[in-house]
């Protein structure tokens, strides 16, 4: 039997066929499964005022950036260039928050000319953003709730030695600066990292939030940003999203009851958008077998896709040539002059040299952390719609890496 008669598909398209069109490496992406995911967070929170805040930084294709937008969620940026691919893809500035870490206060001062929602999260930029704008410019306020989550140290953003937010124990520092300016706080932010599939830890940043709120009368939401878990392997404990929208949404529906307010609950949902509908579809360059193992080589590396060598990230990986018969172990690895193993002592159908060999779970922090290393090009993207693939990045040539430099 011809070994592509078993080939892998995505959305119904043979990998051979989008590999034949476009070439490889190639970032293909499922565009009904990031529809899908937007809407399964909709129904999730059916209960309340929600907004979807898409984190950019996962996959910021303008292509994707627009089909997010049309599934109706806004956008959640970390650079003044983020937000502009966000206006370029047609967002309007009042639907792009912008949540930096560690910038000038002149991005900052971009982020107001331009109209976004501005998030602040430390206190020296919240005194700079006091003197200038005063009451005249609402701004929200990232906190650091010193809860771990997460799957590590290198993902969790909300633990005490973080980087990233306010610590809740300099509130009242916070509050100082807001009264001396009349700083107009309309939100209320926490991110405490990725791969967090305890719903627990959701409502632990509901209470101290709900606790710091009634400081801010101006209040018009709670963000608990995003780090929902996504399924990359079999036996893998997901986030509970039902559960999550339902005790969360009671929770901040009581909290208003209660308190006698308004105030909508916006997430930040990045991986859990995009992330299973990506796919890297390499070619195998070299079979080599050694008197301890078997690696297959690939013509893409940590240049394309740094997670497994940045964050010990799993990836599962098939032969998409080849999918039935016998079982074998690999090392496949990449074409990078470093030691770039995409995936250690995993079973795959038996790989020959030329055959496609696919990364799942591709969407999210995968194209965006891609390199020009070792002076290799970086891949065309392709999104499938309606089983129709079409091209959303051209691949870079010879001529990119001269861009730019004086010759």
């Amino acid at each position: 039997m011809n070994k592509i008669q078993n080939g892998f598909k995505i959305q119904g398209v043979a990998v051979d066929e989008l590999a034949k069109t476009f070439g490889t490496p190639l970032y293909v992406y499922d565009a009904r499964k990031i529809i899908d995911q937007v809407k399964t967070l909709q129904r999730a929170f059916s209960g309340v005022r929600l907004k979807i805040k898409y984190a950019a930084k996962a996959l910021t294709n303008i292509s994707i950036l627009k089909l997010v937008r049309q599934a109706g969620a806004g956008v959640d940026v970390v650079s003044i260039f983020e937000a502009k691919l966000a206006l370029h893809a047609g967002y309007l500035p009042s639907e792009i928050m912008f949540t930096p870490n560690g910038v000038g206060f002149d991005e900052i001062q971009l982020g107001v000319e331009l109209g976004l929602t501005i998030n602040l999260d430390n206190l020296p930029i919240l005194e700079k953003f006091g003197k200038t704008y005063g009451a005249g410019y609402p701004c929200g306020i990232r906190l650091n709730p010193h809860i771990m989550a997460g799957g590590n140290l290198k993902i969790s953003t909300g633990h005490s030695y973080s980087k990233f937010g306010i610590s809740v124990q300099q509130l009242p520092q916070i509050l100082e600066v807001v009264k001396r300016y009349n700083i107009n706080i309309q939100s209320l932010h926490i991110h405490t990292g990725s791969e967090i599939n305890d719903v627990d830890v959701y409502l632990m940043m509901a209470d101290v939030l709900f606790d710091i709120a009634k400081n801010f009368p101006q209040l018009k939401s709670l963000d608990f940003g995003g780090g929902f878990k996504v399924k990359y392997k079999e036996g893998d404990k997901i986030t509970d999203i039902d559960r999550l929208g339902s005790e969360l949404s009671n929770a901040i529906n009581q909290y208003c009851k209660k308190e006698g307010r308004d105030l909508e609950l916006w997430i930040e949902p990045g991986k859990f958008i995009v992330s299973e509908a990506g796919y890297l579809i390499a070619r195998a360059n070299v079979v080599k077998e050694t008197p301890t193992v078997t690696f297959v080589g690939l013509d893409t590396g940590l240049n394309h896709l740094l997670r497994p060598m940045m964050y010990d990230a799993y990836h599962e990986i098939v032969n998409g040539s080849n999918t039935s018969g016998e079982m074998k172990q690999y090392n496949i690895v990449g074409n990078i002059c470093e030691t770039d193993t995409l995936g250690a002592e995993r079973q795959m159908h038996l790989a020959s040299e030329g055959d496609l060999i696919v990364i799942k779970n591709a969407g999210a922090y995968s194209f965006t952390m891609a390199s020009n290393y070792n002076s290799r090009p970086r891949p065309a993207e392709v999104m499938i719609m309606d089983g129709k693939p079409v091209l959303i990045r051209q691949r870079e040539t010879f001529e990119d890496l001269l861009k730019g430099q004086i010759i």
